[in-house]
């Protein structure tokens, strides 16, 4: 295949992608050839994000499964949050998160690091602290037109906005940087039943090192991080499907609470 078909491909797929999103249409199979690369993925997702032309004002992080790693070349993916899709949660009430029905739904407990100004610097999980001006708690909202879109591999789920749908804001933590981010507790709750528990002690390097992934893999990209910007760091108790008419709360610390309710689009 050509560069320019290659390219063109991804156009098409692109477009498929972002017209399922608009006109609410489920996917029963994915529109074109599924990418075999995170290269490829990022291709597709390039092109979508130009087509789209709303403002990022996030981007979500996710892990790669570690018997995939050597075939991706990496262990996380990351996906665009737009700014109209991103709601504050802080004050204790639950926004409404519309998600595709039929298609993929899910809530997820993360940690959200708000990024400052960052520079050219080759910024570790340590390094990128100084880039961070305010971390939070939140949920991400994972949906997509296509059902199947985790079935497939990462680059599939990557391809496809990363599987986003938005964020909620959570309250943030105060004592952040003296906090014990990696042990702190985290519970996610669903119509108020108990779905997962853990500690980011199970996200590789933490929430730090997928902000300094994330400041990596856009740097390669050419896409500059505006100060502002939100990275959703990864789930930490995992992926929990949901359902329209449903409710997720996560809980941090054992007292820091965030909510929102989900919607069908």
């Amino acid at each position: 295949m050509t560069k320019m078909s290659a390219n063109s491909e991804a156009e098409n797929v692109a477009q498929a992608l972002l017209a399922a999103r608009a006109k609410k249409t489920p996917l029963t199979s994915y529109p074109g050839a599924m990418p075999d690369s995170l290269a490829d993925a990022y291709a597709i997702q390039d092109h979508a994000i130009r087509l789209d032309g709303r403002q990022i004002g996030g981007w979500k992080v996710g892990r790669i499964a570690a018997e995939l790693v050597g075939r991706y070349g990496g262990n996380r993916l990351t996906g665009p949050i737009f700014s109209d899709e991103i709601r504050d949660g802080s004050a204790g009430d639950r926004p409404v998160m519309p998600v595709f029905v039929p298609g993929f739904a899910a809530a997820e407990a993360e940690i959200l690091l708000r990024f400052g100004a960052v520079g050219d610097g080759d910024y570790d999980a340590d390094t990128i602290r100084d880039c961070i001006d305010e971390v939070r708690t939140g949920i991400e909202i994972a949906s997509s037109p296509f059902a199947e879109i985790n079935l497939h591999g990462p680059a599939v789920t990557a391809s496809d906005y990363g599987n986003n749908k938005g964020l909620v804001l959570g309250p943030p933590i105060a004592d952040w940087r003296d906090a014990d981010l990696i042990r702190m507790p985290v519970a996610m709750f669903i119509d108020g039943a108990q779905v997962g528990a853990a500690t980011m002690e199970t996200m590789l390097d933490g929430p730090f090192g997928s902000a300094a992934f994330l400041a990596r893999t856009l740097r390669a990209r050419g896409i500059p991080i505006a100060p502002g910007t939100w990275v959703s760091a990864g789930a930490v108790t995992g992926v929990h499907e949901i359902r329209a008419g449903q409710t997720a709360e996560a809980l941090f610390d054992g007292k820091i609470r965030v909510g929102c309710r989900i919607e069908s689009l």
